[in-house]
């Protein structure tokens, strides 16, 4: 636990203007990110006597170990930045509002020659128009259904519509009057998005006007006698309006509008949006966040404000935003959602009419929001809490481990060995850290060398970063200008002279800044194995637990504390210890271990299988006749990759031990006969790879995530471990 005044600014130092401050820990991680209209006065606020202090507001200046700022010009630069920098680093400390599933929303692709209807989720993409968030899928197919018979835009994928354009045949939708067919030409590329326009402007709330002009051409066809038209048209005009049935006028003048309600108690607070379009309820979505920090409802609306629109512009910021409690100060807030609509957005509190009353249907969806999640999570919290104590009081630790490292061994028999690496931070999956390893220099089935290894890689590669990110920690390298010497910016890139922070922003500079950010690589990805635990659980008995403690003896580290799980008995084993630890089958410790070691083993088994797969694809080399495993693994490990084989003359390869002319003149021919993208078969060169990392999904490329209980787990161990 840090002394704040061991940190704290010297007097006149911070500056009395607007800007962004940031508290690392000792190890340099941003845990927490905030904006004031005044530095000097915020950051004083938090160096005062501890005991008058929130308890969570004493535990975060307590856990960091600096804290430095960037001045901006405006506060509307201040509320960009902070919601950067809290997108970027990801602040422990900080709101963060977790949504409470994936939304789905009808998206038009309007990027595409031919637009296509569908439904989508995830981030959004460039140039595709979408309409939502829908609660189900299922509500946004029903009303494409009805939509479609009088706006017959493409619904297929593009494997579909490039078959139909290959074979002249239509889908059935195309046969049945539900797709205007341009795969086979029926409609132009220019109709085709006409209709697809015209979809979305009926989707935006442009109804009214669309309708009457149907019933307007419906009662010229029955003036002129075309019966069968006017027929179509009527059932057209009927589809509509049963499409727009399913959402009811909640407000009128077709009003624009996004409301918003908060449901709080002192630990956590649910937000839940209404997105009212046209005057309908086109949408509806909720978060639900722990409550980490002081924050009041203003606070809290001015984050789920930036979270809902930090990446929208144009019309996905609607004209008015509807709120419990406003933002203090409102106007920077205002003028920011002002700015990401390229309009005047108003942002007020509802007092009467139909918009309290629909505010009043919001707030209890919140408070119904929160009561959910509260009854699901009622003992999660307090058991997360409870098994870290535990496990604290079990392996004799000073304190609970709130980042626990796990490590698993996995291969088949001997053969393609890799190791995993998951993360636990609070309890909880940290899967954007989790990485995985090949094992090098042997091949067997040494599960204790092979731990030894991965510990030594991993925690070398540790003590390589914090050797060099030392050398930052005094702030020597940036100047008083914000810019930095040798070529590093304060904001870690790499130039002669860069402003710190935001280089769009004026009037930078710094304070008490620190040059370099010393835990991001170039591109602006955090590094591999910067951060320690405070436990290491490797999964195995007293011979892994004590290949991994000498492991880290060798590399002289010795406040990281190590223990085994054994799967036999679910016995926890410390190093140098004769005898196991037996937590009762009922402690949440054990369960937690339980779930990190299982963890570890399905991710290890997950990288070794699609490892395994990749081994075993067919070679276009199993096509040459007479040539046997040994010189296919010859020719590979010569050149490299097949890739670089099919480049090779005749001449090459008769220069591999083994080949003879004519089988090189055979190899060259199966090689020009396979597909250029044929993989190339590397596995068998023996080369050694470097350590792989994996992204925020935690799961590998091409394989399926699957839990692996920990029954499952031992009933495979014979096999595959």
């Amino acid at each position: 636990m840090a002394d704040p005044s061991s940190y704290r600014p010297k007097p006149g130092q911070i500056p009395d203007s607007p800007g962004v401050y940031k508290f690392r820990d000792e190890h340099r991680r941003v845990i927490y990110v905030g904006k004031a209209k005044s530095l000097r006065q915020r950051l004083a606020s938090y160096f005062q006597d501890l005991a008058g202090l929130h308890p969570r507001t004493r535990t975060m200046v307590t856990t960091a170990a600096s804290v430095e700022w960037t001045v901006v010009s405006t506060e509307v630069e201040a509320l960009q930045l902070e919601y950067s920098w809290i997108k970027e680093f990801d602040p422990r400390f900080n709101v963060k509002y977790r949504d409470d599933k994936s939304y789905p929303y009808l998206a038009v692709t309007m990027n595409e020659e031919f637009p296509r209807v569908q439904v989508m989720r995830g981030h959004k993409r460039k140039g595709v128009r979408y309409f939502g968030p829908y609660g189900h899928a299922w509500a946004i197919r029903d009303t494409v259904d009805l939509l479609l018979r009088v706006f017959p835009v493409r619904t297929c994928s593009a494997g579909v519509f490039k078959n139909a354009a290959r074979t002249g045949r239509p889908c059935l939708l195309g046969y049945i009057g539900k797709c205007s067919a341009p795969c086979v030409g029926r409609v132009s590329a220019e109709e085709h998005r006409e209709l697809a326009e015209e979809f979305c402007d009926f989707m935006a709330g442009r109804t009214g006007t669309y309708i009457r002009r149907l019933e307007q051409q419906m009662t010229d066809a029955a003036e002129e006698m075309e019966y069968e038209r006017a027929a179509r048209l009527r059932d057209d005009i009927e589809a509509l309006k049963k499409a727009m049935e399913k959402n009811a006028v909640v407000l009128a003048d077709a009003t624009d509008a996004d409301l918003m309600a908060v449901a709080e108690d002192e630990l956590e607070a649910a937000v839940q949006i209404f997105h009212v379009r046209g005057g309908r309820v086109r949408g509806q979505r909720g978060w639900v966040t722990d409550k980490v920090e002081v924050v009041t409802t203003g606070d809290l609306v001015e984050h789920a404000l930036q979270q809902l629109y930090g990446e929208e512009t144009g019309d996905s910021v609607p004209k008015e935003v509807l709120v419990p409690a406003l933002p203090d100060p409102v106007e920077p807030v205002q003028e920011w959602l002002t700015e990401r609509r390229g309009s005047n957005v108003s942002l007020r509190i509802p007092q009467r009419g139909d918009k309290k009353a629909l505010m009043e249907t919001v707030q209890r969806n919140a408070l119904q929001a929160l009561g959910l999640h509260k009854t699901k999570r009622a003992s999660d919290l307090t058991t997360r809490s409870r098994a870290l104590e535990e496990i604290a009081g079990a392996l004799d630790l000073d304190s609970a481990p709130l980042r626990i490292e796990c490590y698993d061994i996995s291969h088949l028999q001997g053969d393609d060995v890799v190791a995993s690496m998951v993360v636990f931070e609070d309890g909880l999956q940290r899967k954007s850290e989790y990485r995985r390893f090949q094992i090098k220099g042997f091949e067997g089935q040494d599960d204790v060398r092979s731990m030894h290894e991965v510990i030594t890689r991993r925690f070398r590669r540790y003590l390589a970063e914090k050797e060099r990110t030392g050398e930052w920690t005094n702030g020597e390298n940036a100047s008083s200008d914000g810019t930095s010497r040798d070529g590093v910016s304060a904001d870690g890139t790499s130039t002669d002279s860069a402003p710190l922070g935001n280089a769009a922003l004026e009037g930078d500079t710094t304070g008490n800044a620190f040059a370099g950010n010393a835990f991001t690589e170039e591109d602006g990805r955090p590094k591999r194995f910067a951060y320690p635990p405070q436990l290491v659980v490797v999964d195995g008995g007293q011979p892994q637990v004590a290949a991994a403690k000498r492991a880290l003896d060798e590399l002289g580290i010795d406040d990281i504390a190590v223990c085994g799980l054994a799967k036999r008995l679910e016995e926890v084993w410390l190093p140098h210890e004769d005898d196991p630890v037996v937590l009762p089958r009922t402690s949440e410790g054990l369960y937690l271990l339980q779930r990190v070691r299982d963890e570890a083993h399905r991710f290890a088994i997950t990288y070794q299988r699609t490892k395994r797969a990749k081994r075993f694809k067919a070679s276009p080399l199993d096509e040459v006749p007479g040539l046997g495993e040994t010189r296919k693994q010859a020719l590979i490990k010569h050149f490299g990759s097949v890739k670089k084989l099919r480049s090779a003359t005749i001449d090459q390869i008769c220069e591999v031990p083994g080949i003879g002319r004519k089988t090189a003149e055979a190899v060259a021919v199966a090689l020009a006969q396979a597909a250029p993208a044929a993989p190339a078969v590397n596995t068998a060169t023996g080369e050694i790879m470097e350590d792989e990392e994996v992204g925020a999904s935690g799961t590998t490329t091409g394989s399926p995530e699957e839990p692996v209980t920990a029954g499952a787990s031992h009933e495979r161990r014979g096999q595959e471990t």
